[in-house]
C-alpha cells in the first residue's frame, strides 16, 4: 500500500467579491443632525444670552425700554395671531408685512429689469461708460428718501411713490455691478467669438450674461436689502398699510413693545429675502457666484 495520502484541496474562492452592507438610515441622518446642531445651536446660544442681558437691563426701575417679559406679555396678540384684521388701518403685522413685501417686489423688479439692461450697456459700451456713469455716480449718492418729495409730487399717491423710491434705490448696485462684470468678459472669450464668428446677439446670450451672472447677482442681492431699508422709511412718511407705517403708528401711541416685535419681524424677512437671492443666484451661477 501507498503509505502517502493526498491532502484535500482547498475550496475554490469565490470571485465575487461580497457586497458592503447598506448603510443604515441611523448613520445616514447621524451626520445631518450634527451639521444642523453646529450651525443652530450657536446663534440660538448668543439670542438667548442677550435676551438674558435685555431682561437684566431692562428691568430696573430706570430703564424705559420694555424687557423681553413684557413685550411678550403686551405684545402677545399681535406675535401669536399676526393677521387679524378689524377694519381700517387696525391689521395684523403679517398682513403690514405683505403690503411692504408687495411694494418691494413691484419696485425691485422694476430695478432688475432696468439695472441689468443699463448695466449691460455701460459695461460693453465705451461711449455710454463715458456719456452715463458720471451721471449714475451723482445720483446714486442722493439719499433715497429725499426722492420721496419728488416722488409724490410726479405721481401724487402714496403707492406708485413708494415704488419709485424702492426702484431708486436699488438700481444704481445692480448697474454698477452687472457693468463691471461685463467689462470683466476674459479676452479670450472675446477672441474666440471672433474666430467663430458669433453673432451679437449670441454673443451676448452665450457669452456675455454667463461670465457676467455673479456679478449680477451680487448686485441684485445687495438691491433687493436696499429695497427692504427704503420701503420701511419710506412708509413711515407716506402712511397707509405697511410695516413701517406700522412702526410710526406705534411709536406715536408710544407703543414700544409693539416696536420691538415690528423691528424682529422687519430683520427676518430680510434676512429671508437676502437668503433667497442668494439662492436663486448659486442656482444659476452653479456655485460659482461669491454669495
Amino acid at each position: 500500500m501507498n503509505a502517502l495520502t493526498t491532502k484535500p484541496e482547498p475550496a475554490a474562492i469565490s470571485a465575487t467579491p461580497t457586497a458592503p452592507p447598506a448603510p443604515r438610515w441611523e448613520d445616514k441622518l447621524r451626520p445631518r443632525i450634527h451639521h444642523a446642531l453646529a450651525v443652530c445651536v450657536p446663534p440660538l446660544l448668543l439670542v438667548a444670552a442677550l435676551l438674558g442681558i435685555w431682561e437684566w437691563a431692562a428691568s430696573g426701575p430706570g430703564a424705559t425700554l420694555p424687557p423681553p417679559s413684557r413685550v411678550w406679555r403686551d405684545s402677545n396678540e399681535l406675535i401669536m395671531n399676526p393677521f387679524y384684521d378689524r377694519g381700517g388701518l387696525d391689521k395684523g403685522l403679517g398682513l403690514h408685512l405683505m403690503a411692504s413685501l408687495q411694494r418691494v417686489f413691484l419696485g425691485f423688479a422694476i430695478s432688475a429689469v432696468v439695472g441689468v439692461a443699463l448695466g449691460m450697456l455701460v459695461g460693453s459700451s465705451r461711449l455710454a461708460m463715458r456719456a452715463l456713469d458720471p451721471l449714475f455716480q451723482v445720483l446714486r449718492t442722493v439719499p433715497p428718501l429725499a426722492w420721496l418729495p419728488i416722488s409724490l409730487a410726479a405721481f401724487r399717491e402714496a403707492q406708485p411713490s413708494a415704488i419709485f423710491v424702492i426702484f431708486i434705490t436699488a438700481v444704481w448696485p445692480i448697474i454698477i455691478n452687472t457693468a463691471v462684470g461685463v467689462r470683466n468678459v476674459p479676452s479670450d472669450y472675446r477672441n474666440v467669438a471672433r474666430v467663430i464668428r458669433l453673432s451679437p446677439f449670441d454673443w451676448f446670450a452665450r457669452i456675455v450674461v454667463p461670465a457676467a451672472a455673479p456679478y449680477i447677482f451680487t448686485g441684485l442681492r445687495i438691491g433687493v436689502g436696499l429695497s427692504w431699508l427704503a420701503i420701511i422709511a419710506a412708509e413711515m412718511l407716506i402712511g397707509g398699510v405697511g410695516i413701517g407705517f406700522f412702526v410710526w403708528d406705534a411709536w406715536n401711541s408710544s407703543n414700544l413693545a409693539d416696536i420691538v416685535v415690528a423691528l424682529i419681524y422687519i430683520g427676518l424677512v430680510g434676512f429671508i429675502l437676502d437668503r433667497l437671492m442668494a439662492m436663486v443666484g448659486r442656482a444659476v451661477t452653479r456655485g460659482t457666484s461669491e454669495q
